[in-house]
């Protein structure tokens, strides 16, 4: 019992990260909005970058990283990773 409520607390305490997910912060430089195909946890997804802008989005899921689906080729993103979108390719920037 007392090891329920332990990870109960753990749970609230980290929130929904604690069971996984994919959080992005992109800069999308095309004035198109780009939804790309998603391959995560075995599941098919999608994900979609608003244009000429920058922000953040998150894939909902049980892992830490996905396989995003780009006219350019398959990219792998993982949590906290920051992108720019151009031409409908997506590259990474620190």
């Amino acid at each position: 019992m007392k090891r329920t409520i332990l990870a109960l607390g753990l749970v609230s305490v980290f929130g929904v990260n604690a069971f996984g997910s994919v959080y992005i912060k992109y800069y999308n430089k095309d004035s198109q909005v780009w939804t790309f195909k998603v391959k995560m946890d075995g599941q098919n997804k999608e994900v979609t970058f608003n244009g000429s802008t920058s922000g953040a989005t998150t894939i909902g899921g049980s892992g830490t990283k996905a396989i995003v689906e780009t006219k350019c080729g398959n990219v792998e993103v993982a949590n906290d990773s920051k992108i720019e979108i151009k031409d409908g390719c997506i590259k990474f920037v620190k």
